[in-house]
């Protein structure tokens, strides 16, 4: 499923007085937890590299198009909900930002982990986190998986549902709760629906994932190249 996306509101507070995020919010947010532990090297990230993020076809649920106009006005959301922070770093062309999520909600990097992979792909059983997180975190077993969602159910407010076990399945389905709880079923027939396409296609889509970050690192060398050699011609000026 692919969503187009345009620039808006939040969603906003829910019914009992928490904030909620909507779609974009929450792409963002993930996006940039999910580089910081993939791509530390280009990390903070700056509005073109976090909307090529975004908009990456690959370990995302559903699949986005974002412009750099909405990442803008995403991030400035994100930043007065104290969820996002601005990085001004010497010598750099361009403002870059990091994801304060871990600070906010005390989380980490095994929770933070599990969190970002729901805000990314949907609904999911811990065995499926187990195998997509393994280079955000590695996680030695299902039961470890399990006891970081436990953490994140038992937060206050909650971070993370556990679903109830629909007809037919042997394993139970977890659903992040920022987008608010009226949300979670959304998500969760979505992914009824999308399930058999992930398993025939996540292994490949993995692929072109980690094929993605490294283009991404190869970009950051290659600017930092560029800005050396604009600041050694200066010394012959």
């Amino acid at each position: 499923m692919n969503q187009e996306a345009t620039s808006g509101d939040g969603a906003g507070i829910d019914r009992d007085g928490r904030m909620v995020l909507d779609p974009f919010e929450i792409r963002v947010l993930a996006v940039l937890a999910e580089k910081e532990a993939l791509t530390p090297d280009i990390y903070p990230l700056s509005v073109n590299a976090l909307t090529n993020g975004c908009n990456q076809l690959s370990s995302r649920d559903p699949v986005m198009s974002i412009s750099e106009e909405t990442v803008n006005d995403v991030l400035q959301r994100l930043i007065q909900k104290k969820l996002v922070a601005e990085v001004s770093q010497a010598g750099a062309r361009v403002q870059k930002y990091e994801q304060r999520m871990r600070i906010k909600w005390t989380l980490e990097q095994d929770k933070l982990a599990i969190l970002t992979l729901l805000m990314l792909r949907g609904v999911q059983t811990a065995g499926e986190i187990r195998t997509r997180a393994a280079r955000m975190h590695e996680f030695s077993t299902v039961a470890d998986v399990e006891a970081g969602l436990q953490f994140l159910i038992d937060k206050f407010p909650p971070l993370v549902a556990r679903l109830p076990r629909a007809p037919g399945t042997k394993e139970t389905r977890y659903a992040q709760l920022l987008s608010g709880e009226d949300t979670v079923e959304r998500q969760e027939v979505a992914s009824s629906f999308s399930s058999g396409s992930r398993v025939t296609e996540g292994s490949r889509h993995d692929r072109v994932g980690q094929l993605e970050d490294e283009v991404a690192r190869l970009r950051s060398e290659v600017d930092n190249l560029t800005l050396q050699f604009e600041s050694f011609k200066k010394q012959f000026e």
